[in-house]
């Protein structure tokens, strides 16, 4: 979506408040696409004193299998988001701010990487997940083995007559 910013930068006191739906089924994750719904973004650009402020909230059901037992997990995500505009950067480059040239702001494309940055690089099912048995593969969450998990790496063999 294009926001037209123009009368948010030139009036202080403006405002400007957009609702939305974002789809993002096709960004995939490690060969899976975790956002399969629209995601609900609300985001209101404000001018206060000649700075303009950008808040954003996305909310959206992010599915994924669990990293440790594999279990397809489903969660409601809500994220919120601010950032300060500018109509254009003098001298470096920053992250502190975004540029709008020509007033007109890419709120998908902000909004994408924004979500794409706050999602977990591991995601579990649950805090306590146990995962699966190192021997057997079975789910530890639901069920014991009775495997030896006391095997030790061959190459640390060496390292056990320091412990004993």
């Amino acid at each position: 979506m294009l926001l037209d910013l123009r009368k948010v930068f030139l009036n202080e006191g403006e405002k400007a408040d957009v609702a939305y739906t974002l789809d993002l089924s096709d960004i995939s994750i490690d060969g899976i696409a975790p956002v399969p719904d629209p995601v609900k973004i609300t985001a209101v650009a404000e001018n206060r004193a000649g700075v303009v402020r950008l808040a954003v909230a996305a909310c959206f059901t992010y599915v994924r299998p669990c990293d440790r037992c594999f279990a397809e997990t489903k969660r409601e995500m809500s994220y919120n988001f601010a950032h300060t505009l500018v109509a254009s950067l003098s001298g470096d480059s920053s992250d502190d701010y975004v540029e709008v040239p020509d007033f007109q702001l890419d709120l998908d494309e902000l909004v994408t990487a924004d979500i794409l940055l706050e999602l977990p690089g591991k995601y579990l099912c649950k805090d306590s997940c146990k995962g699966l048995c190192p021997n057997c593969g079975a789910d530890l969450n639901c069920t014991s083995c009775d495997c030896n998990r006391r095997n030790t790496d061959p190459r640390l063999e060496v390292l056990k007559k320091f412990i004993n």
